[in-house]
């Protein structure tokens, strides 16, 4: 636990006054990360190795105090390094123990995206040198909606909260490059009211501790984990364990207002997830990561999320969406798009691996998934959007998850069972820990095939319309 740290950085900027910006032959770092869909998330000039989130969280008030210490590489001279961070409010940033000025802008007025902290070192940060940079900061977040309306970010409610960032919801409660390429390890130290449970990714360190009616919750998340797939839950859980392949640590927890129905539901989906992760290694190879387990609250977002090792479920966690949520942690978790516009490369795949399971289980065919989705009428404007490029506004209409998933079925029978599930398992492990492309997703499947499928993936991916030969 890097607390003490920290703590020392407090007590130099207390005590060092700030100092002025220098070096003009350098350069500001970018405002925005490059995604065209959301051109105001992320920055430029550096990379993010690893954030150390210290917390502290008080439902009655909404109010969250943090402190994230940043650790990073630098990619080119910079004056100004921005970091995303929307709604809160700075008190104070240094570099390395070095006051930095800085300034907030906040979002714009017509997306209500964006919200930038502005840093101004005291000397200009240099290409390849490592950086450790501490932001002070407190607020109430407030209730940022989503492209489609829902809830997302820093979800509060009245017995906690609950945290699900895509796409770009991080910057809603830590100063981050909130993009998916600048993937990290997490460690969170999270403070909340005796009472309370605190859930982050990856693994508890020890036992919650608790001081002044106050219990400390330390989690540490040591693979690298885009930024949209962290999360911060609290609320009123009860937690349980299971055991998956290899001896790998599952820890649930579920909140304990779920309805009697919804409690048997998500015991009876739960308890299949040991069974759910052998069957996606069959299909994806290892599963990526140290930990697994579930979120399930009380509360609702609307819909479930892959939070990384640890998914979050809105009031019930029915079979299908945990199967789905899981294969997340291969196709989407571990190997993660570059861009948004790939989401299909999360929503199709996962959506496929769902289709999987449920034959498995008897439940029909994949075959059978497929013919319902090309049975929907040339028409319907389920067709009009291509997965390929769903458009910002459209990125979770239902083709970027069923006409992708129908994609993959479709390439299955073109190349033949054997060619096609050497290609998940290739795609899984050759890109584990990275960022993918649909490009790349076209390469390998022409390599591992020997076919040319370019006009395939031109029809099914790419044109807005029903596919009817390829």
């Amino acid at each position: 636990m890097r607390l003490p740290r920290v703590a020392t950085a407090v007590a130099l900027a207390l005590t060092i006054p700030l100092l002025a910006t220098t070096t003009a032959s350098a350069a500001p770092g970018a405002a925005g990360g490059g995604d065209p869909y959301f051109p105001l998330a992320g920055n430029g000039g550096y990379d993010v190795q690893h954030y150390d989130l210290g917390l502290k969280y008080d439902p009655a008030t909404g109010r969250l105090d943090g402190t994230a210490v940043i650790s990073l590489t630098a990619t080119t001279t910079l004056t100004t390094l921005n970091l995303d961070l929307r709604g809160l409010t700075a008190k104070y940033v240094l570099v390395g123990t070095t006051p930095a000025r800085f300034s907030q802008q906040g979002v714009d007025p017509v997306t209500g995206r964006g919200g930038e902290l502005v840093v101004r070192p005291a000397k200009a940060l240099a290409p390849g040198k490592k950086y450790r940079v501490t932001v002070v900061y407190t607020g109430v977040p407030g209730q940022p909606t989503d492209i489609e309306g829902a809830p997302y970010g820093f979800v509060s409610f009245p017995d906690g909260a609950l945290v699900a960032n895509e796409p770009e919801g991080a910057s809603t409660w830590y100063p981050v490059n909130d993009v998916p390429t600048d993937k990290a390890t997490y460690d969170f130290a999270i403070v909340v009211p005796e009472g309370k449970t605190a859930i982050a990714n990856g693994e508890l360190l020890g036992t919650p501790f608790t001081r002044y009616g106050w219990t400390t919750f330390v989690w540490r998340a040591k693979d690298p984990m885009a930024s949209y797939l962290t999360t911060a839950s609290i609320g009123d859980y009860v937690a349980s364990t299971q055991t998956g392949p290899r001896g790998l640590p599952i820890l649930n927890f579920v909140e304990t207002g779920l309805t009697p129905d919804r409690l048997a539901t998500t015991q009876a989906s739960l308890a299949l997830q040991p069974e759910m992760i052998a069957f996606f290694e069959g299909v994806y190879g290892p599963y990526p990561f140290t930990s697994f387990g579930a979120i399930v609250d009380d509360d609702s977002v609307g819909y479930a999320l892959e939070t990384q090792t640890r998914p979050v479920y809105s009031q019930v966690a029915s079979e299908s969406t945990v199967a789905h949520e899981l294969a997340h942690q291969w196709v989407g978790n571990s190997v993660t798009p570059e861009q948004w516009r790939d989401i299909w490369l999360n929503e199709g795949f996962a959506t496929y691996s769902q289709w999987l399971w449920s034959e498995s289980r008897g439940q029909g065919t994949v075959q059978e998934q497929f013919d319902a989705v090309h049975a929907i009428p040339a028409d319907d404007e389920f067709w009009a959007t291509p997965p390929g490029d769903p458009g910002a506004e459209t990125l979770f209409a239902d083709a970027t998850y069923d006409r992708g998933a129908a994609a993959l079925q479709a390439l299955r029978v073109e190349i033949g069972d054997a060619d096609f599930f050497a290609l998940l398992e290739a795609w899984a492990t050759t890109n584990r820990n990275g960022n993918v492309t649909t490009a790349d997703l076209v390469a390998l499947a022409e390599q591992v095939s020997g076919q040319q499928l370019d006009d395939f993936f031109q029809v099914w991916i790419y044109t807005p319309e029903k596919p009817t030969s390829w």
